[in-house]
């Protein structure tokens, strides 16, 4: 297989981000697998993660929910998938600062799951938030997750050949060619 085509979909809340990514991962033909990375906290996150089971239906072959071991979700996508859609690398971010606290350095996972993505088996689609254009967070927990996210994505653009900024449902792209 040639490199995999990364593309990354970044946005703000309720931007439409998880909806464009869907969609692209449909325009594949094949098997497609699903990287959920949410963790069921409390009953919020329960009904979320069962709304986005139910919008996305069966369009997806396969999916690994991964809360912590991204760089391990890559390596257990099953042969013949055609493309993986992570949704979303900073509720993973949260799931890291809560289990692994705060920390000064990038997290072990995230150099292991950058390191990861271009020896993916398939087309990979990464969502995430935009974290950087709000205001200065007051505690800092808040801080950490908001420099640690900040980190993230610009390793996450930089390896990506496609960066899509989702602006109220409007995909606009700021890096690369979107699949025709």
């Amino acid at each position: 297989m040639d490199t995999p085509r990364i593309t990354l979909v970044i946005g703000g809340a309720r931007s439409g981000k998880s909806t464009y990514a869907e969609n692209l991962a449909k325009t594949y033909q094949g098997e497609r697998c699903y990287i959920a990375t949410a963790e069921p906290f409390d009953e919020e996150m329960n009904a979320r993660i069962a709304r986005h089971r139910r919008d996305r239906g069966d369009a997806f072959s396969t999916t690994i929910e991964e809360p912590l071991d991204l760089s391990g979700a890559l390596r257990r996508i099953p042969t013949g998938i055609t493309v993986a859609l992570v949704d979303c690398v900073t509720v993973w971010m949260g799931n890291l600062l809560f289990h692994r606290g705060i920390q000064s350095e990038p997290y072990p996972e995230v150099r292991a799951f950058t390191g990861a993505l271009r020896q993916a088996p398939c087309d990979l689609i990464i969502v995430t938030n935009e974290t950087g254009q709000g205001i200065v967070p007051g505690d800092a927990e808040s801080r950490a997750f908001r420099d640690h996210a900040g980190w993230l994505n610009q390793d996450l653009a930089a390896v990506a050949d496609v960066v899509v900024w989702m602006v109220a449902g409007i995909p606009v792209v700021i890096k690369g060619a979107t699949r025709t």
